[in-house]
């Protein structure tokens, strides 16, 4: 019960914007959070993981940054980017994925050797970023244990299949 009175008071933090970046869309504005509740927050999302077998921590552009680059500071792992279309210079791998407003595509760079790793994002919407950053990642040679996510919205991907766990500190029916 402790932790969910946490989770709520994190998601006081977060504002809706109504028909952003286009109509019929939702934005989820964490500013508010990262700006008065950043460590409260990165440590409750590490705490969600193991970490004795990570060896990086991926985080998906642009927010999943944000998270992920500090959980790997707080994990003392390394930090590896998977990011939007031409961002790399090549060689690379990519991805391309449809999401709820469009298309896109994702990029990451190989890796010689396997890596295990932590995959985070900042909202897990329809599930199309997720996913492709799923393929990447066995693409790149990094194996995914866990995956960290701050928002899961779960009525979005009621159907969504992962071969790992989903982690959220608010997940959304």
């Amino acid at each position: 019960m402790k932790e969910l009175e946490a989770a709520l008071i994190l998601a006081d933090y977060i504002s809706d914007i109504p028909d952003f970046p286009q109509k019929g869309v939702v934005f989820k504005d964490i500013s508010p959070l990262l700006r008065q509740k950043f460590p409260e927050t990165v440590e409750r999302l590490y705490s969600l993981c193991s970490w004795d077998e990570v060896d990086v921590v991926v985080g998906i552009e642009a927010r999943g940054f944000i998270l992920g680059a500090a959980l790997a500071q707080r994990a003392a792992k390394g930090f590896v980017p998977i990011r939007k279309k031409g961002k790399l210079p090549p060689p690379f791998f990519s991805e391309s994925y449809s999401l709820e407003y469009g298309e896109d595509t994702l990029e990451i760079k190989g890796n010689d050797t396997p890596l295990t790793a932590v995959l985070v994002d900042d909202v897990l919407a329809t599930g199309g970023t997720f996913q492709a950053a799923l393929k990447l990642c066995r693409k790149a040679n990094i194996q995914v244990d866990c995956t960290l996510v701050l928002i899961d919205l779960k009525f979005l991907h009621q159907d969504l299949e992962s071969p790992v766990p989903i982690h959220s500190l608010l997940p959304i029916d």
